[in-house]
């Protein structure tokens, strides 16, 4: 940690004891005011997932071509998550959209925010506001991170949560909006650090009607999907988990380390958009050593409105557009006199209509939010962009050179080794020299082939289906015992995949 951090940690962290110990004076009362809330307002607080479910319903009929019937009634699963930050809603997203492509109507799935939807005070129902303050003040998430990966700060978080969070989540969990059952989920996954402790006690709580809060008493299934990749928080790693499905040997580590027994440990990668399960480049794009890429791409090009011969570097500053977009842009701008520039600026509306100005007098292409983001890295060359772990996943998918110019301090400090020791790329926060690496890159056809052949054998793009089987085979597994009355032989009768 670094001398200003350390001079600020006690008293920083003393300041937080203070506000959450005010807080869970009054948090009592506020915790019954809010479950009659949530009763009388049933629809606004699930608006959210009634949207999650109207996507779901288009999209799966036109991404699976297998009608399958079943004997059984559907399997439930309650997928908990927090907005901070866009992978842990892609990362559900990703794993409903499978279970509808390989399960059609024999899964109901509900993701829901448990935080900001369920949070009874401040900071819990604030936390997404909270992440992308300090975001913006690395520093400061840097000593969230660090204080809570310590022994005092995992247990505090731990105590904090089940004293002010425990019966306002007790009702998220007792009551999902599942159409089928209008029950409880047959199994809970967890896609977010700060869902696993406590909603493990909740459910040991609920399978022993309220006798205790032990989650190894807990008889409902859940697991865990860390979507992190080169590092991650401990509150990922919980012993007491049914699954936990890491996407690295780092990750593997650290679950090992945080006392989970090899068999609970399960490496597929990472869960990603459905643009990115299947369709991998064709055999005349396969990097080569003396072909240029951008004229194999040309069709890809064409179809995105850019020029079909140019080589191609796709900047992309993340779903909020976090990171200096515009001095970045400007500097790669300059130095690609012979490429194209596509900027992918999110929902940084300042920065899109900046560049925007700028545009017109280069090959410089500027995008807001884009939903077809697979085919714009299909048709990239080198990818500039922050180090988070989903676009690095799908980069590698895609065989994209990664040049990473910004990371979260904490759990993505680790995608940098990742990327740098697997050869398919390099971190630097200097624009300019960015630029001039870049231009290299392009320059040299048999060095940027290497660092796409890289990338490819870093891609698991079968990740999301592999995990999302291995979770349906779990609750179909269970739910049959509860069928045969707890002595089920483990095989899901009237289960049938589909075919992709």
């Amino acid at each position: 940690m670094c001398p200003r951090l350390s001079q600020r940690f006690p008293q920083f962290a003393l300041l937080w004891l203070l506000v959450l110990q005010g807080t869970s004076a009054w948090v009592s009362n506020t915790a019954q005011r809010h479950h009659h809330l949530r009763q009388l307002l049933p629809l606004s607080v699930k608006k959210t997932r009634v949207l999650d479910d109207a996507i779901t319903s288009s999209s799966s009929s036109t991404t699976t071509t297998t009608t399958t019937t079943t004997t059984q009634p559907k399997a439930t699963i309650q997928i908990l998550m927090s907005d901070t930050g866009g992978g842990h809603r892609a990362s559900a997203n990703a794993l409903r959209d499978a279970w509808n492509t390989l399960y059609p109507n024999q899964i109901e799935c509900d993701i829901v925010d448990i935080y900001t939807e369920y949070g009874p005070v401040w900071p819990y129902n604030d936390y997404v506001r909270m992440y992308k303050l300090m975001a913006q003040y690395p520093w400061t998430w840097d000593l969230f991170f660090r204080f809570g990966s310590t022994p005092f700060g995992l247990w505090l978080n731990a105590f904090l949560l089940e004293t002010i969070c425990f019966q306002s989540f007790v009702t998220c969990l007792q009551q999902p909006d599942f159409i089928t059952t209008k029950k409880r989920a047959d199994m809970v996954v967890s896609v977010h650090p700060l869902c696993q402790d406590i909603a493990l006690k909740i459910l040991a709580y609920l399978d022993t009607n309220g006798a205790t809060r032990d989650p190894q008493y807990r008889t409902t299934p859940f697991c865990t999907v860390v979507t992190d990749l080169g590092g991650a928080h401990p509150t990922w790693f919980h012993p007491q988990v049914d699954q936990c499905f890491v996407p690295s040997d780092a990750l593997r580590q650290l679950a090992l380390q945080r006392n989970l027994q090899p068999s609970q440990i399960v490496q597929h990668g990472l869960p990603i958009r459905q643009g990115f399960w299947n369709s991998p480049l064709s055999s005349t794009e396969q990097p080569s050593s003396t072909t240029t890429t951008s004229n194999t791409k040309a069709p890809r090009h064409t179809a995105l409105g850019l020029h079909p011969e140019l080589p191609t570097v796709l900047l992309v500053g993340g779903g909020d557009g976090m990171g200096g977009l515009v001095e970045m842009a400007l500097s790669l701008q300059q130095e690609l006199q012979d490429a194209q520039l596509v900027v992918i600026c999110g929902n940084n509306r300042a920065a899109q209509e900046t560049l925007q100005q700028h545009s017109a007098a280069n090959n410089m292409v500027v995008r807001g939010f884009v939903s077809n983001m697979d085919e714009y890295m299909r048709a990239a060359d080198v990818l500039v962009t922050k180090a988070g772990p989903g676009t690095i996943a799908e980069a590698c998918i895609c065989g994209l050179p990664c040049m990473l110019f910004a990371y979260l301090p904490g759990q993505e400090e680790g995608n940098i080794p990742f990327v740098e020791q697997g050869g398919f790329g390099a971190y630097c926060s200097d624009p300019k020299e960015i630029a001039t690496t870049v231009r290299s890159w392009i320059a040299d056809p048999q060095q940027l082939a290497v660092m796409q052949e890289n990338a490819f054998k870093a891609a698991r793009p079968q990740a999301t289906l592999d995990i999302a089987r291995d979770l349906a085979e779990i609750v179909f597994r269970h739910n049959e015992k509860k069928v045969d009355g707890g002595t089920g032989k483990g095989e899901s009768s009237g289960v049938v995949e589909a075919s992709l």
